[in-house]
């Protein structure tokens, strides 16, 4: 006899109560995952991932019930357990490592204490031992001097150690499903790497199963052994990883999978959308969820809701026409034939924004350090930097957090003062002080933020906001019925209905927020529009769109952009030109090509490294960066990358800047490698990659 699945959802229907009325939010939901399996659950925001997560470990919201349906875990049904029987399960059979660490961690106790208390609970052990095995689960979490570690509190820790933490905390008792929530959302992609990998090894040596919910694909691709998509609260599609990757079958995973970014080098072309929105929870249609948005859909879908079937191979799809999808007869298109934009090309030796020496320090005397003498401390966030962006190009700039690149940003566009240097916009030098800024400066120079939220007055309609930025920044004086025009003509460059401008930030959807900051920023016709993450927080399918628009108003309008992300395969879609930074400093710059192959800076190439494929059959290479980024109080002498870097050559990397090293057309490196050394050290890490899976 078999052994039953760790977890297991039989045809789920869930509701929320909503007002007086009950809703559904989840459909019919069947998911099963098999001891040492990593289950991929993947759909944009208000597909139902979370609540079907939270659900399984029966960890409900108090507005939800289920109404019908079983959730089994080993075997058991959980839907007739009270709150003590699951109080013992959660945590010794079913842990849970949600997005934001700090969600999960107590700030008045240190992290030691916290992962000792779940043992004393659940392994009835004493003080003196939870605490022995709280140290060696952070050891196994390769966090470096755990015992130290231990006695911290959460606000002492970086964010990518916070989330090791919270591994250490719900592997502690060995549970048999551990339900990972969007974990490495917000973490840098070389930190990123690093915890996929605990994951990996962990969940192996525990014999458990995981649910992995991610709008990263190429973290399912390289994670996950079965995927499962969501969309309107229903199953789309369930198959293997290689399957859904390789043979989408349902138009809406064929839909996800185009709109990742790919770069195409001396091509500007636009990535495949979907058009429309995810359906509310009280507008979805009464036949297929998805018939909206599908571009291949028939009166019948309309109408009719289609059954999830079961094709070879236990692969589901619930769709009308997967059949002749399989067969080849029907080819589901995604605007590929409209992607190429029409545009002026980059204007050589034209350049909207120059920097050059800029300087920045952060740091504070307290009352206790004027008492006692100490010197103050100071963060060197931008040291000796300088940039320039071509007129109707895009400037990419990446690096992990404290890199200094939102505060090299926030020093262009003035909401930092910068202690040096000099700033030129189209040609002319500006101050580093906003306030003796001109009004056409500010025109010219605009910014769209990571949280649209922090761009929108709740309290303001969305025409409010254009109209107060329209008149405050045009040099004409305009009537009403010009602002409104104006209105209604930036809210259709960034596609959306003219009637939105009654409309309140609240009413409008993450993705939408982020198309009317852009609106907002294009309002004065900017020289320079400075994007700070302004997708990162977005779903793949609504990113295209975003990424898609960017590039569509700079062919159009000739613009520029400074565009700062963590999502290096984002950055290559859209930037002509790569900065790097590390710990305050540029360490590379050059081409998109260049960056991306070889040679390249050693902290580059394991960024690089680092980037999840969304491709299962694809192995990874396995550059993995040991340590945390240093202090930028207390900066590493030599080459500031020494600490971590894995071709450090000896001393001369700890004790001496490393020199500019020009890589030809552009390219330079800082590092103490020659050129040809690095070509050929890097040739070889290329030819016999390790893999990760």
């Amino acid at each position: 006899m078999t052994n039953p699945p760790v977890i297991e959802a039989q045809h789920l229907t869930i509701e929320y109560l909503l007002g007086k009325q009950w809703v559904t939010v989840l459909r019919d939901v069947s998911l099963q995952i098999n001891a040492l399996e990593i289950h991929g659950l993947v759909g944009e925001s208000g597909s139902g991932k979370s609540t079907l997560a939270l659900a399984l470990m029966r960890y409900m919201a108090k507005n939800a019930r289920i109404r019908s349906g079983d959730i089994l875990l080993n075997g058991q049904s959980l839907l007739g357990k009270n709150s003590d029987d699951m109080r013992h399960i959660w945590g010794r059979d079913i842990s849970l490592v949600p997005q934001d660490p700090l969600a999960a961690l107590n700030p008045s106790y240190t992290v030691g204490d916290q992962i000792a208390e779940i043992s004393v609970l659940h392994d009835n052990i004493s003080s003196k031992q939870a605490w022995r095995k709280a140290v060696e689960m952070l050891e196994k979490v390769r966090i470096a001097d755990p015992e130290a570690v231990a006695k911290k509190y959460p606000h002492q820790l970086s964010g990518g150690m916070q989330q090791r933490v919270t591994i250490a905390m719900a592997l502690s008792t060995r549970p048999r499903l551990l339900v990972l929530d969007e974990p490495t959302t917000a973490l840098d992609v070389t930190t990123e790497a690093t915890i996929l990998d605990l994951f990996r090894e962990l969940i192996r040596d525990n014999q458990a199963a995981a649910l992995y919910v991610s709008h990263n694909l190429g973290v399912i691709a390289q994670m996950c052994d079965r995927v499962t998509v969501l969309y309107g609260g229903e199953v789309m599609a369930s198959a293997d990883v290689g399957d859904i990757f390789a043979n989408p079958i349902h138009p809406y995973t064929i839909g996800l999978l185009a709109s990742i970014p790919k770069a195409i080098e001396g091509v500007e072309t636009r990535l495949p959308t979907m058009e429309g929105i995810s359906p509310s929870l009280t507008q979805r249609p009464t036949g297929c969820v998805f018939a909206p948005r599908c571009p291949v859909a028939l009166e019948l879908c309309h109408q009719q809701k289609p059954a999830l079937e079961t094709i070879a191979d236990g692969r589901m799809v619930k769709c009308h026409r997967w059949r002749e999808i399989v067969s080849g007869e029907l080819t589901v298109d995604n605007q590929t034939q409209e992607a190429i934009i029409e545009g002026l090309p980059p204007v050589e030796n034209q350049y909207v924004l120059k920097t050059e020496h800029l300087n920045k320090q952060y740091g504070t005397q307290s009352f206790l350090d004027r008492v006692t003498m100490r010197k103050a401390r100071f963060v060197q966030a931008v040291d000796d930097v300088a940039v320039q962006v071509r007129a109707r190009a895009t400037l990419g700039l990446v690096g992990e957090s404290g890199s200094g690149k939102t505060s090299l940003a926030r020093c262009i566009v003035g909401l930092e003062t910068a202690d040096s240097g000099e700033i030129e916009l189209i040609d002319v030098p500006i101050s580093r002080q906003l306030a003796q800024r001109p009004q056409t400066v500010k025109r010219d120079l605009q910014m769209v933020f990571q949280n649209p939220n922090d761009t929108l007055n709740p309290y303001q309609t969305i025409g409010r906001a254009l109209e107060r930025t329209i008149r405050l920044l045009n040099t004409e004086a305009l009537n009403r019925e010009q602002v409104q025009a104006r209105i209604a003509e930036l809210l259709t460059m960034v596609r959306l209905p003219a009637d939105y401008a009654n409309r309140y930030p609240s009413e409008l959807s993450g993705g939408e927020k982020q198309r009317v900051a852009i609106a907002r920023a294009f309002a004065a016709n900017p020289a320079l529009v400075v994007a700070d993450e302004p997708t990162s927080a977005l779903d793949v399918s609504v990113q295209a769109v975003v990424l898609n628009l960017l590039k569509d108003l700079r062919a159009k309008e000739g613009a520029s952009y400074l565009f700062i992300s963590h999502d290096l395969r984002a950055v290559s879609y859209l930037a002509d030109w790569l900065i790097v930074m590390y710990l305050g400093q540029i360490v590379e710059e050059g081409t998109t090509s260049h960056v991306y192959s070889i040679p390249s800076h050693p902290y580059t190439e394991a960024l690089v490294s680092s980037i999840p494929i969304p491709d299962p059959s694809v192995k990874q290479g396995a550059i993995r960066l040991q340590g945390e980024i240093p202090s930028a109080t207390n900066l590493p002498t030599g080459c500031r990358f020494h600490t971590r870097c894995p071709r450090k050559i000896g001393a001369i990397c700890e004790q001496q800047e490393p020199p500019w090293r020009d890589a030809g057309d552009g390219h330079h490196i800082r590092c103490h490698i020659p050129i040809d050394e690095l070509i050929q050290l890097q040739s070889q890490s290329a030819a016999t990659p390790e893999g990760t899976r």
